[in-house]
Protein backbone atom coordinates (compact mmCIF):
# COMPACT_ATOMS: atom_id res chain seq x y z
CA UNK A 1 0.00 0.00 0.00
CA UNK A 2 0.88 3.26 -0.96
CA UNK A 3 -0.32 6.14 0.91
CA UNK A 4 0.00 9.62 -0.70
CA UNK A 5 -2.18 11.63 1.84
CA UNK A 6 -0.79 13.28 5.15
CA UNK A 7 -4.04 12.27 6.73
CA UNK A 8 -5.53 9.17 8.13
CA UNK A 9 -8.83 10.69 7.46
CA UNK A 10 -8.00 10.22 3.88
CA UNK A 11 -7.67 6.69 3.70
CA UNK A 12 -9.65 5.25 6.99
CA UNK A 13 -9.83 2.38 9.52
CA UNK A 14 -9.68 -0.75 6.97
CA UNK A 15 -6.65 1.11 5.24
CA UNK A 16 -4.71 1.36 8.01
CA UNK A 17 -5.61 -2.12 9.18
CA UNK A 18 -4.03 -3.27 5.82
CA UNK A 19 -1.14 -2.04 6.07
CA UNK A 20 -0.61 -3.29 9.09
CA UNK A 21 -1.47 -6.82 8.08
CA UNK A 22 0.82 -6.63 4.68
CA UNK A 23 3.64 -5.75 6.79
CA UNK A 24 3.14 -8.38 9.15
CA UNK A 25 3.52 -12.05 7.96
CA UNK A 26 2.54 -13.30 11.33
CA UNK A 27 -1.56 -12.11 11.06
CA UNK A 28 -3.64 -13.51 9.15
CA UNK A 29 -6.53 -11.48 8.71
CA UNK A 30 -10.17 -12.48 10.12
CA UNK A 31 -12.46 -11.68 13.29
CA UNK A 32 -9.81 -12.63 15.81
CA UNK A 33 -6.67 -14.21 15.67
CA UNK A 34 -6.07 -18.01 15.79
CA UNK A 35 -2.74 -19.25 17.53
CA UNK A 36 -2.25 -23.18 17.81
CA UNK A 37 -2.85 -23.94 21.43
CA UNK A 38 -1.96 -27.59 23.01
CA UNK A 39 -4.14 -29.64 20.82
CA UNK A 40 -7.00 -26.70 19.96
CA UNK A 41 -6.83 -23.26 18.63
CA UNK A 42 -6.28 -19.91 21.08
CA UNK A 43 -8.83 -17.57 19.13
CA UNK A 44 -8.40 -13.66 21.00
CA UNK A 45 -9.73 -10.68 19.59
CA UNK A 46 -9.59 -7.15 21.09
CA UNK A 47 -11.31 -3.72 20.43
CA UNK A 48 -11.36 -0.29 21.53
CA UNK A 49 -14.66 2.03 22.77
CA UNK A 50 -14.84 5.51 23.25
CA UNK A 51 -16.89 7.31 24.64
CA UNK A 52 -17.93 9.97 22.11
CA UNK A 53 -17.44 7.39 18.99
CA UNK A 54 -19.33 4.19 20.35
CA UNK A 55 -21.43 5.52 23.42
CA UNK A 56 -24.99 7.27 22.37
CA UNK A 57 -25.38 9.69 24.86
CA UNK A 58 -28.65 7.84 26.29
CA UNK A 59 -26.22 4.97 27.30
CA UNK A 60 -25.83 4.19 30.95
CA UNK A 61 -22.63 3.37 32.49
CA UNK A 62 -23.91 -0.04 33.15
CA UNK A 63 -24.88 -0.30 29.33
CA UNK A 64 -21.56 0.93 28.39
CA UNK A 65 -19.56 -1.88 30.12
CA UNK A 66 -21.95 -4.66 29.41
CA UNK A 67 -21.48 -3.61 25.27
CA UNK A 68 -17.49 -3.35 25.95
CA UNK A 69 -17.48 -7.36 26.52
CA UNK A 70 -20.69 -7.67 23.90
CA UNK A 71 -18.29 -6.57 21.25
CA UNK A 72 -15.36 -8.66 22.28
CA UNK A 73 -17.28 -11.68 22.36
CA UNK A 74 -19.08 -11.36 19.25
CA UNK A 75 -15.58 -11.48 17.42
CA UNK A 76 -15.35 -15.01 19.18
CA UNK A 77 -19.04 -15.91 18.22
CA UNK A 78 -18.24 -15.45 14.17
CA UNK A 79 -15.30 -18.15 15.21
CA UNK A 80 -18.05 -20.69 16.24
CA UNK A 81 -15.76 -20.44 19.47
CA UNK A 82 -16.64 -21.05 23.17
CA UNK A 83 -15.32 -18.02 25.70
CA UNK A 84 -12.52 -18.92 27.89
CA UNK A 85 -11.26 -14.96 29.62
CA UNK A 86 -11.93 -11.35 29.30
CA UNK A 87 -9.49 -8.70 30.18
CA UNK A 88 -10.17 -5.18 30.72
CA UNK A 89 -8.44 -1.74 30.78
CA UNK A 90 -10.64 1.12 31.22
CA UNK A 91 -9.10 4.79 31.16
CA UNK A 92 -11.36 7.35 32.74
CA UNK A 93 -11.26 11.80 33.63
CA UNK A 94 -9.55 11.97 36.83
CA UNK A 95 -12.88 13.95 38.28
CA UNK A 96 -15.37 11.11 37.14
CA UNK A 97 -17.24 9.87 39.91
CA UNK A 98 -16.30 6.39 41.85
CA UNK A 99 -20.38 5.64 41.48
CA UNK A 100 -20.01 6.06 37.88
CA UNK A 101 -17.34 3.91 37.69
CA UNK A 102 -18.29 1.09 39.52
CA UNK A 103 -21.49 1.32 37.95
CA UNK A 104 -19.54 0.88 34.81
CA UNK A 105 -17.55 -2.33 35.96
CA UNK A 106 -20.68 -3.62 37.01
CA UNK A 107 -21.61 -3.77 33.84
CA UNK A 108 -18.59 -5.51 32.61
CA UNK A 109 -19.30 -7.92 35.61
CA UNK A 110 -23.42 -8.89 34.45
CA UNK A 111 -21.82 -9.29 31.05
CA UNK A 112 -19.04 -11.81 31.81
CA UNK A 113 -21.32 -14.08 34.18
CA UNK A 114 -23.93 -13.66 31.06
CA UNK A 115 -21.28 -15.13 28.72
CA UNK A 116 -19.88 -17.46 31.30
CA UNK A 117 -16.36 -15.73 30.63
CA UNK A 118 -14.30 -14.72 33.39
CA UNK A 119 -12.61 -11.67 33.90
CA UNK A 120 -9.15 -12.67 34.61
CA UNK A 121 -7.45 -9.13 34.91
CA UNK A 122 -6.77 -5.35 32.93
CA UNK A 123 -5.04 -2.11 33.19
CA UNK A 124 -6.82 1.50 34.11
CA UNK A 125 -5.33 5.07 33.31
CA UNK A 126 -6.60 8.32 32.67
CA UNK A 127 -8.10 10.02 29.72
CA UNK A 128 -10.29 13.15 29.27
CA UNK A 129 -12.96 10.99 28.46
CA UNK A 130 -14.00 7.05 28.82
CA UNK A 131 -11.98 4.57 26.92
CA UNK A 132 -12.27 0.75 27.16
CA UNK A 133 -10.29 -1.59 26.04
CA UNK A 134 -11.51 -5.17 26.14
CA UNK A 135 -9.39 -8.66 25.01
CA UNK A 136 -11.37 -11.58 25.10
CA UNK A 137 -9.91 -15.25 24.36
CA UNK A 138 -11.57 -18.33 23.47
CA UNK A 139 -11.07 -22.37 22.79
CA UNK A 140 -11.68 -23.71 19.54
CA UNK A 141 -10.82 -26.72 17.39
CA UNK A 142 -11.70 -25.74 13.60
CA UNK A 143 -12.49 -22.11 13.92
CA UNK A 144 -14.73 -20.74 11.05
CA UNK A 145 -13.21 -18.19 8.34
CA UNK A 146 -14.27 -15.26 6.45
CA UNK A 147 -13.99 -16.41 3.36
CA UNK A 148 -14.08 -20.56 2.81
CA UNK A 149 -17.26 -20.34 1.02
CA UNK A 150 -18.47 -22.36 -2.47
CA UNK A 151 -20.45 -20.84 -5.41
CA UNK A 152 -24.05 -21.82 -4.71
CA UNK A 153 -24.02 -21.55 -0.67
CA UNK A 154 -26.64 -19.83 1.27
CA UNK A 155 -25.89 -16.41 2.30
CA UNK A 156 -27.85 -16.05 6.05
CA UNK A 157 -27.94 -14.17 9.43
CA UNK A 158 -29.07 -14.60 12.53
CA UNK A 159 -32.38 -12.71 13.80
CA UNK A 160 -32.95 -8.89 12.88
CA UNK A 161 -30.13 -6.48 11.47
CA UNK A 162 -30.91 -2.34 11.19
CA UNK A 163 -32.35 -2.33 14.65
CA UNK A 164 -29.73 -0.93 16.04
CA UNK A 165 -29.19 1.72 13.74
CA UNK A 166 -32.68 2.61 14.05
CA UNK A 167 -32.29 2.76 17.67
CA UNK A 168 -29.71 4.99 17.57
CA UNK A 169 -31.90 7.71 16.22
CA UNK A 170 -34.92 7.60 18.73
CA UNK A 171 -35.34 9.15 21.39
CA UNK A 172 -38.24 7.07 23.38
CA UNK A 173 -36.66 3.74 25.31
CA UNK A 174 -38.07 0.45 26.17
CA UNK A 175 -38.43 -0.73 22.60
CA UNK A 176 -37.04 -3.18 19.89
CA UNK A 177 -34.66 -0.33 18.52
CA UNK A 178 -33.11 1.32 21.49
CA UNK A 179 -32.96 -2.03 23.49
CA UNK A 180 -30.73 -3.56 20.58
CA UNK A 181 -28.80 -0.04 20.10
CA UNK A 182 -27.96 -0.22 24.41
CA UNK A 183 -27.53 -3.29 24.94
CA UNK A 184 -26.25 -5.76 21.87
CA UNK A 185 -25.82 -9.11 22.64
CA UNK A 186 -23.31 -11.50 21.28
CA UNK A 187 -24.75 -14.55 19.25
CA UNK A 188 -22.11 -17.03 21.27
CA UNK A 189 -24.24 -20.33 20.70
CA UNK A 190 -25.26 -19.72 17.49
CA UNK A 191 -21.98 -19.08 16.52
CA UNK A 192 -21.31 -22.73 18.24
CA UNK A 193 -24.23 -24.06 16.70
CA UNK A 194 -23.61 -22.81 12.66
CA UNK A 195 -20.13 -24.23 13.06
CA UNK A 196 -21.35 -27.40 14.15
CA UNK A 197 -24.18 -27.71 11.02
CA UNK A 198 -21.07 -27.03 8.97
CA UNK A 199 -21.10 -23.31 8.04
CA UNK A 200 -18.80 -22.57 5.34
CA UNK A 201 -17.80 -19.37 6.54
CA UNK A 202 -19.20 -16.34 9.40
CA UNK A 203 -18.68 -12.68 10.39
CA UNK A 204 -19.96 -10.59 12.97
CA UNK A 205 -22.46 -7.47 11.48
CA UNK A 206 -20.80 -4.34 13.44
CA UNK A 207 -20.09 -1.95 10.25
CA UNK A 208 -23.33 -2.66 8.47
CA UNK A 209 -23.99 -5.73 6.39
CA UNK A 210 -22.70 -4.40 2.74
CA UNK A 211 -19.02 -3.55 4.77
CA UNK A 212 -19.40 -6.97 5.78
CA UNK A 213 -20.24 -8.25 2.62
CA UNK A 214 -16.68 -6.72 1.12
CA UNK A 215 -14.86 -7.63 3.77
CA UNK A 216 -15.78 -11.80 3.23
CA UNK A 217 -15.58 -11.20 -0.56
CA UNK A 218 -12.56 -12.80 -2.03
CA UNK A 219 -11.75 -12.53 -6.05
CA UNK A 220 -13.65 -14.68 -8.69
CA UNK A 221 -16.82 -14.76 -5.96
CA UNK A 222 -19.51 -12.44 -5.79
CA UNK A 223 -22.55 -11.92 -3.03
CA UNK A 224 -26.40 -11.29 -4.27
CA UNK A 225 -28.75 -10.68 -1.44
CA UNK A 226 -32.45 -9.83 -1.64
CA UNK A 227 -34.67 -6.69 -0.44
CA UNK A 228 -37.50 -9.05 0.38
CA UNK A 229 -35.89 -12.15 2.32
CA UNK A 230 -34.55 -9.44 5.19
CA UNK A 231 -37.96 -9.26 5.92
CA UNK A 232 -38.08 -5.73 6.66
CA UNK A 233 -41.72 -4.62 8.29
CA UNK A 234 -43.63 -1.66 7.59
CA UNK A 235 -43.37 -0.31 10.65
CA UNK A 236 -39.58 -0.11 10.16
CA UNK A 237 -39.91 1.88 7.18
CA UNK A 238 -42.37 3.85 8.40
CA UNK A 239 -40.55 5.11 11.52
CA UNK A 240 -37.26 5.29 9.17
CA UNK A 241 -39.33 7.52 7.19
CA UNK A 242 -40.47 10.00 9.67
CA UNK A 243 -37.12 10.26 10.72
CA UNK A 244 -36.12 11.43 7.19
CA UNK A 245 -34.03 8.16 7.10
CA UNK A 246 -33.52 5.79 4.13
CA UNK A 247 -34.54 2.17 5.75
CA UNK A 248 -32.49 0.47 3.14
CA UNK A 249 -29.31 2.41 3.98
CA UNK A 250 -29.62 1.80 7.45
CA UNK A 251 -29.81 -1.90 7.02
CA UNK A 252 -27.30 -1.79 4.28
CA UNK A 253 -24.49 0.73 5.96
CA UNK A 254 -25.05 1.40 9.74
CA UNK A 255 -24.33 -1.94 11.63
CA UNK A 256 -23.84 -2.09 15.49
CA UNK A 257 -26.33 -5.42 15.45
CA UNK A 258 -23.54 -7.98 16.30
CA UNK A 259 -25.99 -10.45 14.65
CA UNK A 260 -24.12 -13.00 12.48
CA UNK A 261 -23.41 -13.21 8.91
CA UNK A 262 -22.86 -16.52 7.43
CA UNK A 263 -22.50 -19.17 4.70
CA UNK A 264 -23.86 -22.36 4.45
CA UNK A 265 -24.68 -24.88 1.84
CA UNK A 266 -28.11 -25.49 0.70
CA UNK A 267 -27.89 -29.16 2.73
CA UNK A 268 -26.42 -28.26 5.73
CA UNK A 269 -28.77 -25.46 6.67
CA UNK A 270 -31.49 -27.82 7.14
CA UNK A 271 -29.27 -28.79 10.38
CA UNK A 272 -29.91 -25.73 11.98
CA UNK A 273 -32.18 -25.06 14.97
CA UNK A 274 -31.68 -21.76 15.44
CA UNK A 275 -33.71 -18.45 14.35
CA UNK A 276 -31.58 -17.12 10.82
CA UNK A 277 -32.96 -16.08 8.02
CA UNK A 278 -31.69 -17.11 4.16
CA UNK A 279 -30.88 -13.54 2.92
CA UNK A 280 -29.22 -14.38 -0.28
CA UNK A 281 -26.81 -16.96 -2.20
CA UNK A 282 -23.01 -16.96 -3.35
CA UNK A 283 -22.47 -16.36 -6.69
CA UNK A 284 -19.76 -16.30 -9.25
CA UNK A 285 -20.21 -12.62 -10.35
CA UNK A 286 -17.57 -10.62 -8.87
CA UNK A 287 -19.81 -8.06 -7.35
CA UNK A 288 -22.26 -7.76 -4.14
CA UNK A 289 -25.34 -6.82 -5.62
CA UNK A 290 -29.04 -6.63 -4.10
CA UNK A 291 -32.49 -7.22 -5.81
CA UNK A 292 -34.51 -4.69 -4.72
CA UNK A 293 -38.73 -5.50 -4.19
CA UNK A 294 -39.29 -4.19 -7.73
CA UNK A 295 -37.30 -6.69 -9.28
CA UNK A 296 -34.49 -4.03 -10.39
CA UNK A 297 -31.01 -5.47 -9.45
CA UNK A 298 -28.67 -2.54 -7.70
CA UNK A 299 -24.93 -2.79 -6.80
CA UNK A 300 -23.99 -2.73 -2.99
CA UNK A 301 -21.62 0.69 -2.17
CA UNK A 302 -18.64 -0.81 -0.01
CA UNK A 303 -19.04 1.95 2.76
CA UNK A 304 -20.30 1.24 6.29
CA UNK A 305 -19.10 2.87 9.52
CA UNK A 306 -15.39 3.85 9.26
CA UNK A 307 -13.20 5.16 12.38
CA UNK A 308 -11.17 8.50 11.31
CA UNK A 309 -13.40 9.33 8.53
CA UNK A 310 -15.61 12.70 8.94
CA UNK A 311 -19.30 12.01 8.60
Amino acid sequence: LIFMTSNVSDIGEKELIKYIVSNCSTIIPDDAAISKFNNTNLISTTDLLIQSRHFPENMSYFEMGFKAVSVNVSDLAAMGSKPHAFLLAIAIPKDFAVDYFKEMVDGVLDACNFYNIPLIGGDTNEASEIIISGTALGLCDAPLRLDAYNKGDLIAITGNIGFAALGFNLKSHNNIYTNKALKPIARINEGIKIKEAGATSATDITDGLASELYTMKKEGFGFRIYEEMLEISEEYKNIASELGLNYLDLILNIGEDFELLFTISKENIEKLDIDYKVIGEVTSTDTVEIVLSNGFIDEIENKGYEHYVSE
